[in-house]
């Protein structure tokens, strides 16, 4: 059974995310108070692809792996989307990782 609530509360931290930033599904873990909860988050993506405002493709694995490819259409789409962001992507990997990662807020 899916948390609903949990969903959505990811989704909103995912919509903030900077155009041409990415950030981790453990940071939107820690962001929402439940550090362990990363595979919840990544739950969470997997089922957002439905949703045309949440940027799924600006989350990746905490070393900048593009993780989530296999559940975008098509064989790049999510590379495609980061490049055209300005994110450089080699091997699947995020070039200069740290530079263009984005630290959520955590919630009060």
């Amino acid at each position: 059974m899916e948390d609903n609530n949990f969903f959505d509360r990811v989704y909103a931290i995912v919509r903030q995310i900077p155009y041409g930033k990415v950030t981790s599904y453990g940071a939107i873990a820690k962001a929402l108070g439940t550090a362990r909860s990363a595979r919840m988050v990544g739950w969470a993506m997997n089922a957002s692809h439905h949703l045309e405002d949440v940027p799924a493709h600006r989350v990746v694995n905490r070393n900048g792996l593009l993780t989530g490819k296999l559940h975008f259409d098509g064989t790049n789409l999510m590379q495609q989307l980061l490049e055209n962001e300005g994110i450089v992507v080699i091997d699947n990997q995020i070039k200069d990782f740290k530079t263009v990662f984005w630290m959520p807020e955590v919630e009060q």
